[in-house]
Order: C-alpha cells, then structure tokens, then sequence
C-alpha cells in the first residue's frame, strides 16, 4: 500500500466517517445476531446428538451440506422466499454458522471425562444436573471456540450480503469493482472487516482460554492457599 493510497484512505475516513461507522455496525450487528439465532439452535442440538450418538451423524452430515452451498447461490435462494435486505442476510448466517457451534457443542460434550460424571451421579445428580453442573461447564470453552468460527465465517457471509441491498461494509468493495480504478473504495471496505475479524477473533480466544478447564486448574494450582 503506497503512501499515496493511504492518504486516500484517511481522508475518505475522514469525510465519509458518519456512512462507514453505519455499514461497520450493521455488518458486525448482522453478524452478531445471525450467529446468536444459530446459538440458540446450535447449542441445544449439539447437546441432543451428544447424549443420543446416532442421531449425530445425520445432524453433522446436513450441516456439512449448507457448507458447501456458495454463499452467493444461498442468498439468491433465500431472497427468493424472504425477499431483499438485512433479515435475508441474518438467515444466511444462522444456516452457515450452525455447522461449527453444533460440532463443537458435541465435541465438548463427548469429550468431558466420563468418570467425573459417574462421579456426579454417584452423588446423587440426575441426568439434567450433570448436564448443567458437570458437562456444560467443562466443554464451555469449547462451545465458545464454535462460537468463535462461526462469526468469524459470519463476518464473511455478511459481506456478500451488499449484492442484495444489505448495507455492509460490502458496499464499498462491490463499488470499487465496478468503478474503473476502485482501489480506494476496496481498500476501505475490506480493512474494516479485517478489523471485525480481529477483534472478534482475539477476544473470543481469551474468553476461550479462560474458561479452558485446563487453564482454570493450572491456575488454581499456583495459586497459593
């Protein structure tokens, strides 16, 4: 990026601040809430297919297939049922971010050690308490690395929302295409994007890292009693 782009760039910042902070919030908004549906969905399911296995790979399986679905062809066939805009956007993400946060629900769940919940059935716990005091607190950090992937995967989905009237940062990138030298205006949709995903993606991880059981043990081990 030569230095002339760059003073490009931070005047077109300057002059057209009130626009962008627009398109930078509803991009992260649309992320947020696309991924937090899939959340309320994705969670429940992943818990479901871990306490009755053979339910998991037929669950898995499909949303592998929504994967596969070019974001482009799943808009056009959303907009066709749902029509133009944001709530269009937000559905994409909820069917896109499903696959990491059910997979990873159901990896932390398989994986908590089956003598602790023994253990906690042994004193006493039904199914629902080891659920709630047992295997949800140790795959937590897992669950949130699912969460982590998904709006980061969001993030991207959200972007090509711009191609059916969807305000995104995405905007500035479909004009930069279209225009004869559009450089600037590519340029200055992509970077605050780039942005989105950093800050998504460092904060999720600390979060994932303090709530890792293994962190949390090793922690209260050095500390003195």
């Amino acid at each position: 990026m030569n230095g002339h782009l760059l003073q490009q760039l931070w005047s077109y910042y300057q002059t057209n601040f009130g626009y962008l902070w627009e398109l930078f919030m509803n991009h992260l908004l649309m992320s947020i809430y696309g991924v937090l549906f899939a959340a309320l969905v994705g969670i429940p399911l992943g818990i479901i297919i871990a306490r009755y296995g053979k339910l998991s790979t037929a669950v898995i399986t499909l949303a592998n297939v929504i994967q596969t679905v070019p974001v482009i062809a799943m808009l056009a066939i959303l907009m066709l049922g749902i029509g133009l805009g944001m709530n269009t956007v937000i559905f994409a993400v909820f069917l896109y971010a499903l696959l990491p946060i059910i997979k990873n629900t159901y990896t932390g769940i398989q994986g908590v050690d089956a003598n602790i919940k023994d253990a906690g059935k042994g004193m006493g716990m039904t199914r629902n308490q080891v659920l709630r005091m047992i295997e949800l607190p140790l795959s937590l950090s897992v669950i949130i690395g699912g969460l982590r992937i998904a709006l980061v995967v969001a993030i991207g989905v959200v972007a090509v929302g711009s191609f059916i009237g969807a305000p995104t940062l995405g905007d500035l990138i479909i004009r930069g295409t279209n225009a004869t030298d559009g450089t600037l205006f590519i340029v200055a949709g992509a970077l605050p994007i780039v942005l989105i995903v950093l800050i998504v993606d460092v904060l999720l991880r600390m979060l994932e890292k303090k709530l890792d059981p293994v962190n949390r043990r090793t922690k209260n081990t050095m500390t003195p009693s």
